[in-house]
């Protein structure tokens, strides 16, 4: 094959989700392949094939000096980490917040008062565009650093026209995957009149929202949208051709889950308050549920019930919800180690939920997620022995290097 090459060789473990098939349920999530002594070779931005360094000579010439080499000797290979629900297109911070939380103050409360989201939009407004372009390009390389290398990022925090626009505009240029989060609040000039906002956003902001944005999500909560509200704003979206995702059962169970399943969206997130009716219904359609444990543990809410899920078949996937109120992390490997350590998932098991089920909520599982040919040469490095310090290292400086689309990246 002509062109330049790159060869990551003697990884000492190489780990991927086993097979071709999205999403993995049941038995088959926890499902990995490791191989000893490996090597990965990309040819431009797509993996051409991995196996053990025994077999490099079989795929790579002697005499082909078209390739770069990274020595992955006592590192580990994963896929690069997929995070599908981030908010990172945000200004300024909630840390007054944050202590006033820590001091007793729900998040609900602090919503009320004018606090939470409605804190955000205000700084977020006040940005512009070029200030949200650095934001999110800033969030972007702290996402890096971490081996997320496709992440999903939603609007939310403009609820008006232009910086709604805006922070899509500024995650397609940071090389993120646009979800328009329209219905996350009602903004402060409408004093609460949800449906008064509807009639705005659905008007006025939506035909040219899904120009730019691949999919649409809603808050499904009390003090944010009702079931009736949520299914108007998610029909107009599904008609305008986005794609469906859904804030839900968070704090509480207000029909999130069966009108997701009802509209055929692609995920349900959150599900902290999900029972037993939820988890039956989830494993039984083809919406992923979406954890969010760093949400769950900033807050002190309950975790999502992951272990049901899982055994009763549900596809599950695995992100951050980074944002500055609810939970300030980017890191999906942290979030991996609570998968592991509070919602008893296996690091095999949070492996997949990060990588190819993430992928599969983003529509592309077919090329993201995995280490294996015709996959895009997304890899992460980890500076350990073993790959399951992924969930073992608990906020550890784990992450060595990380490749995107065949290409290191300088992650400092």
């Amino acid at each position: 094959m002509s062109g330049l090459r790159l060869l990551v060789r003697d990884v000492a473990q190489l780990a991927t989700p086993a097979g071709r098939e999205a999403p993995l349920r049941g038995r088959d999530l926890g499902a990995v392949e490791v191989l000893e002594d490996a090597f990965v070779l990309c040819a431009g931005e797509t993996i051409e094939a991995v196996g053990r360094m025994r077999d490099l000579s079989r795929v790579l010439e002697p005499r082909d000096h078209e390739v770069v080499e990274v020595d992955a000797r006592g590192r580990c290979a994963i896929p690069g980490l997929v995070d599908c629900h981030t908010h990172a297109a945000f200004a300024g911070d909630r840390v007054e917040e944050f202590a006033l939380r820590a001091a007793g103050a729900s998040y609900e409360a602090l919503h009320a008062r004018g606090g939470g989201i409605l804190a955000t939009v205000r700084a977020t407004r006040a940005a512009g565009e070029e200030g949200l372009r650095a934001a999110v390009e800033r969030h972007r390389r702290w996402m890096l650093r971490h081996g997320t290398t496709t992440f999903e990022a939603k609007s939310g925090y403009g609820l008006d026209r232009e910086t709604e626009l805006a922070s899509l505009r500024a995650i397609r240029a940071a090389g993120g995957i646009p979800t328009w989060l329209g219905a996350h609040a009602v903004p402060p000039e409408l004093d609460g009149d949800a449906g008064a906002y509807l009639d705005f956003a659905l008007a006025e902001v939506l035909p040219e929202a899904a120009r730019i944005a691949e999919a649409a999500d809603v808050f499904l909560e009390r003090g944010a949208f009702d079931a009736a509200q949520a299914r108007r704003y998610l029909t107009a979206c599904r008609e305008a051709g986005l794609a469906l995702r859904l804030h839900g059962d968070q704090f509480s169970e207000q029909g999130a889950v069966p009108l997701a399943i009802e509209l055929g969206a692609r995920s349900v997130d959150h599900l902290e308050a999900t029972g037993p009716d939820g988890v039956r219904a989830l494993a039984r359609s083809d919406v992923t549920a979406v954890l969010l444990p760093a949400s769950a543990l900033f807050l002190g809410q309950p975790m999502p019930p992951a272990r049901a899920l899982v055994d009763a078949g549900a596809a599950v996937a695995l992100a951050t919800d980074f944002n500055p109120g609810s939970a300030f992390c980017e890191s999906l490997p942290l979030c991996c180690s609570l998968a592991a350590t509070q919602l008893r998932l296996s690091p095999a098991e949070a492996l997949a939920a990060c990588t190819v089920n993430a992928a599969h909520v983003l529509g592309r599982a077919d090329r993201l997620g995995r280490l294996a040919p015709g996959y895009r040469a997304d890899l992460v490095l980890l500076d350990a022995p073993d790959w399951r310090y992924l969930a073992y290292h608990l906020a550890g400086d784990l992450v060595a290097a990380t490749i995107v689309g065949g290409s290191p990246v300088e992650l400092r």
